[in-house]
C-alpha cells in the first residue's frame, strides 16, 4: 500500500471513498464469481463501470470542488485533505481499469465458447472485414458527425461520458486534428458475417477502423478514441432559486442540470497510450492531468453486454441467466380486492423484490376510487418511467380527492424525470412542492386520510425504498402499511410541517430526520450499552459514515455489546481492533439484487425495538435530509422483518466479512451454503 492509500485507514477509522472504491471492486468480483451465470457475470462487469463513472462524476467532482472552495479542509475521520483523497483514488484506479481488462478478457473467451465471438478491428478475417465494411457504410458513416479543427471550425467541447474519434490528420503538409462522434441513434453491436459463430462489432470499433472513410483526403497518421468525464457534483440552494428565478425551485434546477455538459474535465480515456503531438493537443485543450488520464484498451464501458442474450437461443439461456424471479402477490392479499379492510384488520408487510409493489398500487388506487378517502399525499425521490404511482395519484385527483406530492427535485440524474412528472401533476390540480429549505425530502412515506360519520382515521405506508416500479423488482427493500392511529397522525402532521417548513418537530411514533432521527438511534444504542454484555445491536442498511453514530457504536462494543453490522457499500468503522470494536462484525452482501433496506433492531431475542427506515448512518441522512424511520408494532410483521435479517447475517455466499486489516474476505464455512437472496426467493409467499 503507497502512501496516498495507507492514509485511507486511520485507527478505527476507513476513508468513505477508499471504502466506497472498496464496494465496486465487490461489485467486479461477482463478474469473476463462478456461481454466477454467465450473462448474469457479464451484467455485474456493466454495472461496476456504470458505478465508477458515477462515482468520478460525484464523488470526484466533490472533492475537485473542495479542492477550491476548502483546500484545507480534513475529512472528519482519517483527516485527509480532498487533495490527499483525490491522489489515493487516483492511485487506486488504475489497479481497478486492469482488473476489469482482465475481468472482461476471461468473459469474453467465456462467450466465445458458448458461440458469440466479441471481435476487434485488427481481429477480422478478410471476410469479415469487407462486412464490417459494408455494416459502417450502411449504418454507422450515416449518423456520424465530424469535423476537421482549423481557424474556421475551432475545438468544440466534449460532452460527458460520450466516445469519440481523434485523428492526427495530413494533408499536404500541413497536420491538422479531426474529431467525430457517433450520433445517440446508432446501434452498439454490429453483427458481421454468419456462420456458426455470432461474430460482433462495436460501433465505436468500426468507426476507428475506417477512419479514412471519415475524413476522405487526408493521410490519417494516428487514430484514438476518447472519452471525457465531466464534473456532475452541484449544489442547489432556496436562496437561489428566490434571488435569481423569483422562487421557483425547479427553474434553478433545470440550469443545474444543463450546466453539467459545461463542467471541467476531472477524467480522460483513451483507448491507447497517444503520440507526443497528440497528447501535447489533448492536454491543450483539455486541461487534464497526466494522473487523471488512463488508457482503458478494451471499452470504457460495457453496457452493451446487457444485450448478450439476443444472440442465445432460448434453450440456451436458461443456463446462462438467474432463473425467472417474479414478484409474488403474497395469498391473503391475492384474495381480497378490499386492501382498505385487511389493512384495517392487520398491518400489510411487504419484501421488494420477492413480493410485488402491485399491492400498494392497487391500495392506492382503490383509494383513489373510495368515497371515504378525502386525500393522499407522497413524498417522491425516484419513480419509473410511464409510472403507475403518477396513474394513481391524477385518479385520485380527477375523482376529487386532495393530492399532495412533496418531489425532490435534487434526486441525482433523477431531475428531469421528477420535472417532468411534477408538471403532469400540477396540470392535474395536485398540490406539488419541492421540499424544505435546503433539505433533501428522501422518506418514503404515503398518507391516506378516510372520513365516515365525521371520524378521521388514516393508512399509511412507510417504504425503505422508492416508489419506482423497476427497482422494486432490483432492489431489497421492506414496506409496512399501517391503520395504526398514532403512525397516522403522524404521518399526517409530518406532510403539514413539511408544508410550513417545520423540521422541528418531535413525533409521537416516527423519527424523523433532521431533528430526532439520528438521537433517537443514539438513545437506542445508549440502552443497549447500559446493559453491557447483555446488549445487542443489530442492524442493516447501505452506508456507515457518521462519526457520532460510528463512536458511539465504538462505546458499545467497548461495553461489551454485541454488534452485527450489514453494510452493503461504504464503511468508516474498522471491526474487529481488540479493545475498540472487537465485539462489532461488518458484513457485506453484493448478490443478484441491490440489498437496499434499512433495519434497525435493538435489544435481546424477544425484546428487540425494531425499525425500517429510509436513511442510513450518513451524516447526509441524518443532518442534511429528511427521513423517516417507523417502529415495528406488529409483533408478527416484527418477527418478519427479524427472520430476515437473521437470514441475510447467515449468508455464507455472498457475504464478504470486513477483517480487521480493512479487507473483505470471503467467508469459509464448513455449515450449509446460505445465499440469503435465493432464500428470500424461494420462501417469497411466506416472507
Amino acid at each position: 500500500m503507497n502512501d496516498a492509500v495507507s492514509k485511507c485507514i486511520n485507527g478505527i477509522y476507513i476513508n468513505r471513498e477508499y471504502s466506497w472504491l472498496q464496494f465496486d471492486k465487490r461489485v467486479l468480483d461477482q463478474a469473476m464469481d463462478l456461481t454466477n451465470p454467465l450473462l448474469e457475470r457479464c451484467k455485474f462487469l456493466s454495472i461496476f463501470t456504470s458505478n465508477l463513472d458515477e462515482f468520478i462524476q460525484v464523488r470526484l467532482g466533490s472533492l475537485m470542488n473542495q479542492t477550491k472552495d476548502a483546500p484545507a479542509e480534513e475529512e472528519n475521520k482519517t483527516n485527509m485533505t480532498a487533495k490527499e483523497q483525490i491522489a489515493a483514488i487516483n492511485t487506486i484506479l488504475p489497479g481497478l481499469y486492469k482488473a476489469s481488462s482482465e475481468t472482461f478478457r476471461f468473459l469474453k473467451g467465456e462467450l466465445y465458447d458458448k458461440g458469440v465471438s466479441l471481435l476487434k478491428g485488427k481481429d477480422l478475417s478478410e471476410k469479415q472485414r469487407l462486412a464490417a465494411e459494408e455494416a459502417f457504410l450502411s449504418q454507422v458513416l450515416p449518423r456520424v458527425s465530424p469535423v476537421v479543427l482549423d481557424a474556421k471550425h475551432p475545438m468544440f467541447k466534449f460532452e460527458n461520458l460520450k466516445t469519440y474519434l481523434l485523428v492526427r490528420l495530413e494533408r499536404k503538409g500541413r497536420v491538422l486534428y479531426g474529431v467525430a462522434k457517433l450520433h445517440s441513434t446508432t446501434p452498439r453491436l454490429f453483427r458481421l458475417a454468419k456462420g456458426k459463430k455470432v461474430h460482433l462489432i462495436t460501433a465505436e470499433d468500426l468507426l476507428q477502423l475506417f477512419a479514412e472513410k471519415v475524413f476522405p483526403g487526408f493521410t490519417i497518421r494516428e487514430t484514438i478514441l476518447i472519452r471525457v468525464t465531466r464534473n456532475a457534483d452541484f449544489d442547489a440552494f432556496s436562496k437561489d432559486a428566490d434571488d435569481e428565478f423569483d422562487y421557483d425551485f425547479s427553474r434553478l434546477i433545470q440550469t443545474r442540470v444543463e450546466g453539467r455538459t459545461r463542467g471541467d474535465v476531472i477524467r480522460l480515456e483513451t483507448n491507447a497510450e497517444p503520440s507526443d503531438e497528440l497528447s501535447a493537443f489533448i492536454r491543450q485543450h483539455l486541461e487534464v492531468r497526466k494522473s487523471a488520464s488512463f488508457i482503458v484498451p478494451d471499452h470504457f464501458d460495457y453496457k452493451f453486454l446487457f444485450s448478450m442474450p439476443d444472440y442465445f437461443d432460448y434453450e440456451s439461456l436458461a443456463d446462462l441467466r438467474f432463473s425467472a424471479a417474479r414478484p409474488v402477490i403474497p395469498s391473503a392479499l391475492a384474495k381480497t380486492s378490499d386492501l382498505i379492510s385487511e389493512v384495517r384488520r392487520k398491518d400489510i408487510f411487504l419484501a421488494y423484490p420477492y413480493q410485488s409493489m402491485d399491492v400498494l398500487i392497487r391500495l392506492l388506487n382503490q383509494a383513489a376510487d373510495d368515497e371515504r378517502v378525502t386525500s393522499i399525499k407522497i413524498t417522491i425521490y425516484r419513480l419509473a418511467k410511464n409510472s403507475k404511482i403518477i396513474s394513481a395519484l391524477l385518479r385520485a385527483r380527477e375523482n376529487g380527492k386532495e393530492v399532495v406530492a412533496v418531489m425532490e427535485l435534487c434526486a441525482r440524474f433523477d431531475e428531469e424525470n421528477n420535472l417532468d412528472n411534477a408538471e403532469v401533476l400540477q396540470d392535474a390540480g395536485c398540490t406539488v412542492f419541492y421540499g424544505i429549505d435546503d433539505y433533501k425530502v428522501h422518506s418514503k412515506i404515503i398518507s391516506i386520510t378516510l372520513e365516515e360519520d365525521g371520524k378521521i382515521s388514516y393508512i399509511t405506508h412507510i417504504g425503505t425504498g422508492n416508489y419506482n416500479e423497476g427497482t422494486a423488482k432490483q432492489y431489497t427493500d421492506l414496506n409496512i402499511i399501517t391503520a395504526e392511529d398514532g403512525i397516522g397522525r403522524d404521518g399526517a402532521e409530518f406532510f403539514r410541517n413539511l408544508a410550513v417548513l417545520n423540521l422541528d418537530h418531535e413525533y409521537s411514533r416516527l423519527l424523523v430526520a433532521p431533528h430526532t432521527l439520528k438521537s433517537g438511534l443514539i438513545k437506542e444504542i445508549d440502552r443497549e450499552i447500559e446493559k453491557g454484555k447483555d446488549g445487542v445491536i443489530r442492524a442493516k442498511f447501505n452506508s456507515l459514515t457518521d462519526l457520532d453514530c460510528i463512536n458511539k457504536l465504538v462505546e458499545a462494543s467497548k461495553a461489551g455489546v454485541k454488534v452485527s453490522l450489514v453494510v452493503r457499500g461504504i464503511c468508516c468503522l474498522l471491526p474487529g481492533v481488540p479493545g475498540e470494536t472487537e465485539n462489532i462484525s461488518v458484513l457485506s452482501i453484493v448478490g443478484r439484487f441491490l440489498e437496499h433496506s434499512r433495519i434497525y433492531s435493538f435489544g435481546r431475542e424477544g425484546e428487540e425495538r425494531v425499525y425500517i427506515a429510509s436513511a442510513d448512518m450518513m451524516t447526509r441522512n441524518l443532518e442534511k435530509r429528511v427521513e423517516i424511520a417507523v417502529p415495528v408494532l406488529d409483533k408478527n410483521v416484527r418477527k418478519r422483518i427479524l427472520s430476515i435479517l437473521t437470514t441475510i447475517e447467515n449468508d455464507n455466499v455472498k457475504g464478504r466479512r470486513l477483517s480487521p486489516d480493512g479487507r473483505y474476505k470471503k467467508i469459509q464455512s464448513l455449515s450449509k451454503m446460505v445465499n440469503s437472496q435465493e432464500e428470500c426467493l424461494r420462501n417469497a409467499n411466506t416472507l
